[in-house]
């Protein structure tokens, strides 16, 4: 079942999966509200680019998982999704890569 969550008055797209009895979440939303990002979807594939150049491996990869969640525009598309101990793992980074990120442009 599809919801949405709200966090900080943002609305993030989450599923639970009743096989691994856990919540996924969209990580485009997430990174949006946590870095304030207007781009959320181009700083996410910055920041994959960065998780996977220190990691050397694609172990951010095994844990992100695709999930057709509601776009804003009424209609089904598969999205990057990750549960609550990946975003927690790997997210942490988000305030540090945001100001270089922002920096730049």
């Amino acid at each position: 079942m599809s919801t949405l969550k709200l966090f900080e008055n943002n609305q993030i797209r989450s599923l639970w999966d009743k096989e691994q009895q856990a919540w996924f979440f969209s990580v485009i939303d997430v990174v949006g509200v946590l870095s304030g990002s207007t781009t959320p979807r181009r700083y996410w594939t910055d920041l994959k680019r960065k998780l996977t150049q220190e990691s050397g491996s694609g172990q951010l990869y095994e844990k992100i998982v695709q999930l057709k969640l509601v776009a804003q525009d009424g209609k089904s598309r598969v999205t990057d999704c990750a549960d609550t101990e990946t975003l927690l793992r790997n997210f942490d980074q988000v305030d540090a890569f945001h100001f270089c990120h922002e920096s730049k442009t």
